[in-house]
């Protein structure tokens, strides 16, 4: 029994960092292929210069190929098990991204159902309560750090996708909301990166994979009006439709 625990705890292990081995498989096969060609034609250059001197002429190109031929098969077969590894990493990579954003779409969708259910059962100033808490939630968990000078207003904001702080006006946040809709609908999806940089924000890694799709709904920001941990008043930015993965 504990053989085959063993086994499988093994396998699963392996199973899920394959895109991992592979590509180390991968990376190491490139440099044993190198390392294999100069071996093999260092060889090749000693067999063709002793068969030369034994027949005392110039080998053909062919007659080249067909003495030296043998010693180039390492070569080959770590090239083919390198392009194999790589093709497999990359083959295993598409097909786990392709299910998580299957999942995350279900996922989204499934919220988006509760949302607008929750304000068909309680009314749209019960699900504005309920997003608030939330919102005030969050200021506590995040004590007020690094506020972030944007040189666009003076009221402290706070970021629920990012967790930062920042310094702007409503009215310029909610100019940014325009803009950035005028431009998801000529361009169809926009990086949330692009909202962070007309905040006068830094981008992010999750900036970068995220953003909104015309076709599931505009920017839609929310503002919940709370007492940051320090006492000042903070609007917490919270969006009706959550970025997507690209």
């Amino acid at each position: 029994m504990n053989i085959k625990k063993i086994v499988r705890t093994a396998g699963e292990s392996v199973n899920k960092n394959s895109p991992t081995i592979l590509t180390g498989i991968g990376v190491t096969g490139v440099i044993s292929t190198t390392a294999l060609a100069i071996k093999g034609t260092i060889l090749a250059v000693q067999v063709i210069d002793d068969e030369e001197y034994i027949w005392q002429r110039t080998f053909t190109n062919r007659e080249k190929l067909e003495a030296t031929w043998k010693l180039y098969i390492p070569t080959v077969a770590s090239g083919i098990i390198t392009i194999a590894a790589i093709i497999g990493s990359n083959h295993i990579s598409s097909k786990r991204n392709a299910a998580l954003m299957s999942l995350y779409s279900v996922a989204d969708s499934a919220l988006k159902e509760y949302q607008d259910k929750v304000i068909e059962l309680f009314g749209e100033k019960k699900e504005a309560k309920v997003r608030d808490e939330i919102a005030q939630d969050k200021l506590d968990e995040n004590p007020v750090h690094d506020i972030i000078i944007t040189n666009k207003g003076d009221y402290l904001f706070f970021d629920a996708l990012s967790g930062r702080y920042f310094r702007s006006d409503v009215e310029t946040v909610r100019r940014v909301q325009n803009d950035f809709n005028e431009l998801l609908f000529n361009d169809m999806f926009v990086p949330l990166n692009e909202l962070y940089d007309m905040l006068g924000l830094e981008g992010t890694e999750m900036g970068r994979n995220t953003g909104w799709d015309v076709q599931k709904g505009k920017l839609d920001i929310k503002f919940s009006a709370k007492i940051a941990a320090d006492g000042e008043p903070c609007i917490v930015l919270g969006y009706s439709i959550e970025p997507r993965f690209l």
